[in-house]
């Protein structure tokens, strides 16, 4: 099956520009392009790079096919419309690798390519970068805020039907357990999870009033005395003791949904165990940010279900990208602006450490340059081929392995850089140029 193309995910002006260029030589001449914050969002510590992925697949797909072509030759010339049929990019791209941590100035991607092969893709490289390291950096507060205990991502109905894919991604990336979302699932694999909503205790409502028991009963028929069952329709004590009637004390868990959850956690955990349910453990959901789980970490919550504050704008902030020309010919060019300031030249970065791991500083410098020293300390470069010639490396890191690098970058963070307290980025960036 074809894969649409994605070379409309992009702004009027990015091919208006490009008609303009080619009148000129300027065109064609070797630029440099960088992905990088200025900032990260307001009180956070450090972010999470996202989408990488994502990035390279649609790539491939950034192709102008007669259907594209149909609706740019309205305001394009036609010499341009005819460049843009055969394009192709042809550069290459390096990059931090999806998991890896980001700070100010961090130069999370590197284009190198003709000025109209590289400023055509700016709009969709950062409308999936922004999005979704935004909803990494969230979803990773959120994992470490509740520690040992599994985090599930159920906010595919809180955000665009596409975002929610992007979003199930990105929240797994960054250490969520399972998501709700069936296309994230089928399309990267992503575990799924889910059972009923308050829909289904409803609907065993008859003319004698609803039948709570009936409606748990079924559910364990079908789906197995290891389902979780959600207890607070009505009356949630009530609610408890009908569960347990239904599915016996080996019932995998209850889930929670409304209310002041820390009370209604330990009610519930009381009442479970005088039921004999001592292994049922409890689920707790409902707007949950990674505050509202740190606030929970003393209660008896096994497993917490997160949406609206990691799918939406309130929970995770733009990470406030931008692609940046910065280099032309092997000029340094640089926007001048003392609330939009940026530093020409192409760059590389690495980040220090002690020799117990931990993370003292991220420096940038002159691509080309030796790798900084720095007495006592160990130096890792943080950028990685992606694209060579217009085509994806060979043996770029995984899903699972992006997962796997976030775990252990995190480890590496001061240990102040990990909690929810507003404060200065975890580690200063220095610039040794």
């Amino acid at each position: 099956m074809t894969r649409p193309s994605t070379a409309l995910l992009t702004d009027h002006y990015e091919l208006t520009m490009i008609s303009a260029a080619r009148t000129h030589p300027q065109a064609a001449r070797p630029c440099v392009f960088e992905v990088f914050a200025r900032r990260l969002p307001d009180g956070r510590r450090y972010g999470v790079v996202g989408g990488t992925g994502r990035v390279l697949e649609a790539l491939a797909d950034f192709r102008f096919t007669p259907d594209e072509l149909s609706l740019v030759s309205g305001f394009l010339d036609p010499e341009t419309v005819a460049w843009l049929a055969d394009y192709r990019f042809t550069g290459d791209i390096d990059g931090y690798r999806e998991g890896e941590l980001y700070f100010p100035g961090s130069p999370i991607l590197t284009v190198r390519a003709p000025f109209a092969e590289a400023v055509v893709l700016e709009t969709l490289v950062l409308s999936i970068l922004n999005h979704d390291s935004a909803i990494a950096s969230a979803a990773s507060r959120m994992v470490s805020a509740a520690g040992t205990r599994p985090v599930i991502e159920m906010g595919s109905r809180r955000t665009h039907e596409r975002a929610a894919v992007a979003s199930a991604r990105a929240a797994y990336l960054a250490g969520v357990t399972a998501t709700s979302n069936l296309e994230a699932a089928r399309s990267y694999g992503v575990p799924s999870a889910g059972t009923a909503a308050h829909a289904f205790t409803l609907l065993f409502t008859g003319p004698d009033g609803p039948d709570e028991t009936g409606a748990f009963r079924a559910q364990v028929q079908r789906l197995g005395t290891g389902t979780t069952l959600l207890v607070d329709t009505y009356d949630i004590t009530a609610g408890v003791e009908h569960a347990i009637e239904a599915a016996g004390p080996q019932l995998g868990a209850v889930r929670i949904d409304s209310g002041d959850l820390g009370i209604l956690a330990r009610q519930v955990r009381d009442q479970l165990d005088s039921l004999g349910a001592t292994g049922t453990k409890i689920v707790v959901s409902g707007d949950l940010d990674e505050y509202a789980i740190a606030s929970l970490r003393a209660e008896p919550v096994d497993l917490y279900g997160v949406g609206t504050s990691l799918v939406t704008g309130s929970g995770a902030p733009t990470a406030g990208m931008v692609y940046k020309l910065v280099e032309i010919d092997g000029i340094p060019v640089a926007k001048r602006s003392s609330h939009k300031e940026s530093h020409g030249g192409a760059k590389a970065a690495a980040r220090v450490a002690r020799p117990t791991g931990t993370v003292t500083e991220e420096v940038l410098y002159r691509l080309g340059d030796a790798e900084p020293e720095v007495a006592g300390h160990t130096v890792t470069p943080l950028q990685i081929p992606l694209v060579r010639g217009g085509e994806p490396v060979d043996d770029l890191p995984s899903l699972d392995d992006a997962r796997d690098h976030l775990r252990r970058a995190l480890v590496t963070l001061p240990w102040e850089g990990l909690g929810l307290s507003h404060g200065e980025p975890a580690i200063p960036t220095r610039y040794a140029y």
